[in-house]
């Protein structure tokens, strides 16, 4: 998904008009899996300068909202976007750089996957996040 035609069916199938920003956003947001709403910013007014701030923000929010963007936010980070969404997949976080990278779901036995009690939630997800020294840190320290 990285052709605007590519991008402009996205939206359409999620009944969505097809804007400038709303387009630009999302390639943005293909272009630079877990980046925060500054570097998505950037590269939408990298890209088209008249687009504004806030239909920059609009656009993330809107896009979250129907389920085509993902939004993350480790605690103690920035959100952070990506477009891989419904497979419940999960993230590595390092702790000095705050590099995020995908995990496939967890493998082994994982009693934290399903809540000991659901107190009548029909959960649909889990989040799960790894967190530690990724191997550019560990090097340097």
């Amino acid at each position: 998904m990285t052709k605007p035609v590519e991008l402009e069916h996205v939206l359409r199938q999620a009944s969505m008009r097809v804007t400038l920003p709303r387009v630009a956003v999302l390639a943005a947001v293909t272009a630079n899996p877990h980046a925060d709403t500054d570097t998505i910013r950037d590269a939408v007014r990298q890209a088209h300068p008249a687009v504004s701030h806030q239909a920059v923000y609009d656009s993330l929010k809107l896009l979250t909202q129907l389920g085509i963007v993902r939004k993350i936010q480790p605690h103690g980070h920035n959100a952070r976007y990506e477009t891989r969404v419904g497979d419940n997949h999960h993230h590595l976080v390092c702790r000095a750089c705050g590099t995020v990278l995908d995990v496939d779901c967890a493998v082994g036995g994982a009693p934290c996957l399903h809540a000991s009690n659901d107190h009548g939630f029909a959960i649909d997800e889990a989040e799960v996040i790894y967190w530690g020294l990724c191997p550019q840190c560990q090097n340097a320290g």
